[in-house]
């Protein structure tokens, strides 16, 4: 069914650009979308907690106009939905006689804060108190939103969660994106550091860091980078360098050997599965990987250029013994860094923007052969 998007409007929905990890995702994922379908439109939002109700009925009134005035027949709509932006999923919440797709970015649900506008996420106790005990109704009403429509997950593990939570629904995988970066020095041939990457908040395990650094040799430098770091503590052997973009993205990349992820329960409320845009970054740098065994993570194997710790045989040591001789080994090896490298380049080839829209296509195009639209 080549082309069979061609004469189709896109209606798309999601966080804006630097609206969080998931709204970079939606723009390098929408630019590359373009070329197979005849029109593209977009519904961009803000980020967690920063629309008001008014908003979110704009939004929600927004999308309905972009559907009704696209080709009848011929519009598809599709949303990202992530943990706590309102706005993406009630948009889409109802639409009928259109096909409506989702990425699930936190899964197995696609919005945990169904009603977080502005003036109840300025209150930690209002959030939490509202949302936490009322967990089954969240999903349940998630599930007769979701009905059953196809829902895409960037992990298989996510995958298989959302299809145990809301078995009337089609799923599929497809994996992270890896958005294109320049080419850097091959790992083997980096100064010999390791870094930590990303924003910071719960489950990513920068408190860790310290711990770390204590059991790694004196000559592996630790270099940490995202937004947020630079409100991390400080140590010898540590360097913080808070966010980075374009350049000295690069340079930070082209200045580690490898990327070191400790990461361990993100959202208390219950088991989530997202996927890690941190491994997608370094894969977009040809960088190796040292992470924990945790939730997806444990799916990632070396023949992509990653290493997972299996978790200690006594919890209460942690992993930080763990992740430290690991990644102290894999720096001081050639061998393991080119191989890994190696490994890395080639799943950022196959998980391309232009790669990504493909398997987003022909999920759509088999959506609309069974449906006739």
């Amino acid at each position: 069914m080549g082309g069979a998007l061609r004469d189709y409007r896109l209606v798309f929905v999601a966080p804006d650009k630097g609206q969080t990890a998931v709204g970079d995702y939606a723009q390098d994922l929408v630019d590359a979308l373009r070329p197979h379908f005849g029109e593209v439109v977009e519904e961009r939002t803000a980020g967690p907690g920063l629309d008001t109700v008014a908003d979110i009925r704009a939004h929600r009134a927004r999308v309905r106009e972009l559907v009704a005035s696209g080709p009848a027949g011929r519009t598809l709509v599709h949303a990202e939905l992530s943990t706590g932006v309102m706005p993406t999923f009630w948009a889409v919440q109802g639409l009928t006689g259109v096909p409506v797709t989702a990425t699930i970015h936190d899964p197995p649900q696609g919005l945990w804060f169904l009603a977080r506008p502005r003036f109840i996420a300025g209150s930690r106790l209002l959030t939490h108190g509202i949302h936490y005990p009322l967990r089954p109704l969240s999903r349940a009403i998630e599930g007769r939103v979701h009905g059953a429509r196809t829902l895409i997950a960037l992990t298989e593990t996510g995958r298989r969660s959302i299809e145990r939570t809301y078995p009337r629904t089609t799923t599929a995988y497809i994996p992270h994106l890896v958005r294109e970066r320049p080419t850097i020095a091959p790992a083997q041939e980096r100064p010999k550091a390791v870094g930590f990457f990303g924003f910071v908040y719960r489950g990513k395990g920068f408190e860790q860091i310290a711990q770390i650094r204590e059991q790694l040799p004196d000559d592996i430098l630790i270099r940490v980078a995202g937004r947020g770091t630079e409100d991390l503590p400080r140590a010898d052997g540590i360097e913080i360098l808070g966010g980075v973009d374009g350049a000295a993205e690069d340079a930070f990349f082209e200045s580690v050997r490898a990327i070191v992820l400790p990461y361990g329960k993100r959202h208390f409320y219950a088991e989530t599965y997202p996927a890690s845009g941190v491994v997608a970054h370094a894969m977009a740098y040809r960088t190796p990987v040292v992470c924990t065994g945790y939730g997806s993570l444990a799916e990632l194997t070396p023949d992509e250029g990653v290493l997972t710790v299996p978790p200690p045989a006594d919890p209460a040591q942690g992993v930080a013994a763990g992740l430290a001789a690991e990644t102290a080994a894999l720096v001081n090896d050639d061998v393991r860094l080119t191989r890994l490298g190696s490994n890395a380049d080639r799943t950022r080839a196959e998980r391309s923007p232009a790669r990504t829209a493909e398997a987003f296509v022909a999920v759509w195009e088999n959506l609309i052969g069974k449906t006739g639209r």
